[in-house]
């Protein structure tokens, strides 16, 4: 018995040996050629190149009917103040028609009560323009032709695209050189990309809007000037990448 013992531990010490020399030769794989992991960001900023607004109309009627019927009216004669606009068909969209119940509350004997007087119908509209230096003239133009409430603008990019691939010339270029730059002070001689993880970003600063939503219609506006004399401050986007990159280092 004690003699089955012996050989088991024997065995058991024999196993072992090879895992304990394997893993310190993956450590000394690892101090010969050591990896590093960057995550490097770039952007650019450039000045928006098209907005988008959410405008709505309402009207109130005594039936469901005759509130849905004025609503349409309203909505058509906006529509057609957003086409004469210079706003491109395929660049309107209705997001939703809306029709509910109109309450009065008053005040009776010292109680809040309620009461049903008929329905309001809404109409909300999404559009895209971009003659971004004639907003303030388009805002003019929505409230005059009976919009009762405007949201936004809201500034984009039209085609991100080059923008992210300058950005992305840039990021990696970054990356090599500070990935040399830890070789180099590492005694190493150069690095080798292993892999590459690309994230993007994009994000609005240094935008300044008044005037963007707009209550009961004023008067007709008087006659602008072709560009927006300053009431609506367009800033800048920022659009880039964030790259996570594995180098390895070698002699």
């Amino acid at each position: 018995m004690k003699f089955e013992r012996i050989v088991i531990a024997a065995l058991l010490s024999s196993m072992s040996a090879p895992s304990s020399a394997q893993n310190f030769a993956s450590i000394e794989e690892m101090a010969r050629t050591p990896v590093i992991t960057l995550r490097i960001s770039e952007s650019l900023r450039t000045p928006p190149d098209q907005a988008s607004l959410s405008i709505s109309t309402e009207s109130k009627a005594p039936t469901a009917t005759a509130a849905l019927a004025a609503n349409k009216a309203k909505t058509e004669r906006l529509i057609t103040a957003i086409r004469t606009a210079g706003v491109a068909e395929k660049d309107i969209q209705t997001e939703g028609v809306n029709i509910s119940p109109d309450y009065r509350y008053d005040q009776v004997n010292g109680r809040g009560s309620q009461r049903m007087i008929g329905y309001a119908a809404s109409n909300s509209v999404r559009i895209k323009t971009r003659l971004i230096d004639r907003l303030s003239n388009l805002l003019d133009a929505l409230a005059a032709a009976g919009a009762d409430r405007v949201y936004g603008p809201n500034f984009e990019i039209a085609d991100p695209a080059p923008l992210r691939l300058e950005a992305r010339k840039r990021a990696m270029a970054r990356g090599v050189a500070e990935a040399s730059e830890y070789a180099a002070n590492a005694g190493f001689a150069r690095v080798r990309l292993l892999s590459v993880e690309e994230g993007v970003s994009a994000r609005a600063s240094e935008i300044i809007v008044t005037g963007s939503r707009i209550g009961a219609p004023p008067p007709p506006p008087a006659p602008m000037p072709e560009r927006d004399g300053g009431a609506i401050q367009l800033g800048q986007l920022e659009t880039g990448v964030m790259l996570t990159l594995q180098y390895r280092m070698e002699r």
